[in-house]
């Protein structure tokens, strides 16, 4: 009998007390809809936290599968040690403060997964701190959601929220952990070797507004155009830059502030 699990959840925290519990126990709720629980593996990679992150991922004990803290060189660097001691078929990064989108995301999600594409990938819900819905990302941002998707519809940037985007581990390479953008790269990649891709027609988590690209955010757009270069070209990244702009700038102007 196979025991590897079907999907590994990678969580990674650094002083999240404020922001975990909301994560966990938005699992917690869809596990118990889950016609297969043991189907899923779950990890913690923290930081060395000094706040009771440590003592709010213990209460979760009888799902979280391991807790890995020590210090790190950041949220990707984080991100590359969970996607190595993964073991399940597929990876899924929630960071804390993201949740499961309801209580049936797992009963929906794990029968899903076994048709056995390389990438499945959704649409999120933003959210903002207290838990107040702004509304799917798909809808809410210039950042529509093809049904077929391809790593050509990155050309302007991040087209699928990482949190709503699933990786067969054997695909997936380790994050560029200096990049802030890191998440787009990584995306592409999964793409270009992905063969098959799989939309999923429900909404998989909630999104928590206000990420590190959020708070960094010249660094993020100037990492975003490195990123770009890499798969685009110079002069293609250049117009399509000004296209992202231009973009932004009125869809800001017809719906106000997005982001």
């Amino acid at each position: 009998m196979d025991n590897t699990p079907l999907l590994t959840i990678v969580t990674v925290t650094y002083q999240a007390e404020k922001y975990l519990d909301r994560t966990l126990k938005s699992i917690e709720r869809a596990l118990l809809h889950a016609q297969e629980p043991a189907a899923l593996e779950y990890l913690i990679i923290d930081g060395g936290s000094t706040d009771q992150t440590l003592s709010i991922a213990a209460k979760y004990s009888h799902f979280v599968s391991r807790v890995v803290s020590e210090r790190d060189n950041g949220l990707y660097d984080a991100m590359n040690k969970g996607l190595q001691l993964a073991s399940g078929k597929y990876v899924w990064f929630l960071n804390a403060g993201d949740e499961a989108f309801d209580e049936y995301t797992l009963q929906n999600l794990l029968p899903a997964l076994s048709n056995g594409a390389d990438v499945y990938y959704s649409d999120a819900m933003m959210v903002r701190e207290d838990g107040s819905e702004v509304g799917l990302r798909s809808r809410f941002t210039p950042h529509t959601l093809p049904a077929d998707l391809r790593w050509q519809h990155f050309a302007l940037g991040m087209k699928v929220c990482h949190q709503a985007f699933i990786a067969r581990k054997a695909i997936a390479p380790l994050y560029e952990y200096q990049n802030l953008s890191a998440d787009i790269d990584w995306e592409i990649e999964c793409l270009k070797r992905a063969k098959t891709l799989t939309f999923l027609p429900f909404v998989l988590c909630r999104y928590l507004l206000g990420g590190l690209s959020v708070k960094n955010h010249r660094r993020s757009l100037s990492d975003r155009f490195i990123v770009l270069r890499k798969h685009f070209g110079l002069i293609t990244t250049l117009f399509n830059h000004l296209r992202i702009f231009w973009r932004g700038y009125w869809f800001a102007k017809k719906n106000g502030k997005y982001w």
